[in-house]
């Protein structure tokens, strides 16, 4: 199988998990429903307006720029991973940029439709695909689905400022997932292959004397 074949695979699984989970959790909760897992894992939906893990940014005007920005930034991945492909660097590093794609991608998806696609979910109605009366928010301007929390410990009561309060309190998503595991990856296994490649860019924008 090519690497060309691999990454593609790798953006095709990681988009359609991620899809299929927001739009499960999307008409079949109510936000803020959850079912617990265990006691530090639930499946908790909230939908979020901003940025990776529940992080707001800028109101309406912030929502369309970092949905602009995101369209941006993966169109330029793409363009770098092919490159990647081409200079036959590490098959592990490529399908990590793939697995980057795929999670910046899947957040996308969600701010350009889902305010399109649906109804409003609150914390009485379940939202409705292709509602009569249209969607809760224009083209660019649809939040997130989140729903992926994981409370693994709340601090002791006797501990100053952070007594009561929980260890992980973010809620994320698959796509938020994929971005942290690309990011990491780089960090710990392709940081010299990484390097090279923006040394290689630097090399071949610079005009020769």
């Amino acid at each position: 199988m090519s690497v060309k074949l691999k990454a593609g695979l790798i953006i095709f699984a990681v988009l359609l998990i991620d899809q299929v989970s927001k739009v499960f959790i999307k008409l079949n909760f109510t936000i803020g429903e959850y079912i617990e897992i265990f006691s530090w894992f639930r499946i908790l939906f909230i939908e979020n307006p901003g940025m990776a893990f529940g992080m707001q940014f800028g109101g309406e005007s912030g929502k369309l720029f970092l949905t602009l920005f995101r369209i941006i930034l993966v169109s330029g991945l793409i363009y770098y991973l092919h490159l990647l492909i081409k200079k036959q660097v590490r098959t592990g590093f490529i399908l990590t940029v793939a697995l980057l794609i795929a999670g910046a991608s899947g957040n996308i998806i969600d701010s350009v439709f889902y305010g399109v696609l649906f109804s409003e979910s609150t914390v009485r109605d379940v939202a409705v695909f292709l509602p009569e009366g249209g969607g809760y928010a224009r083209l660019f301007h649809g939040n997130v689905v989140d729903m992926l929390y994981f409370p693994l410990f709340t601090f002791p009561s006797w501990i100053p400022f952070l007594g009561g309060t929980v260890f992980f309190s973010p809620v994320f998503n698959i796509a938020d997932s994929a971005i942290t595991a690309a990011v990491f990856l780089t960090l710990i296994f392709f940081r010299k292959e990484f390097n090279d490649s923006l040394e290689s860019k630097k090399a071949e924008s610079t005009p020769n004397p």
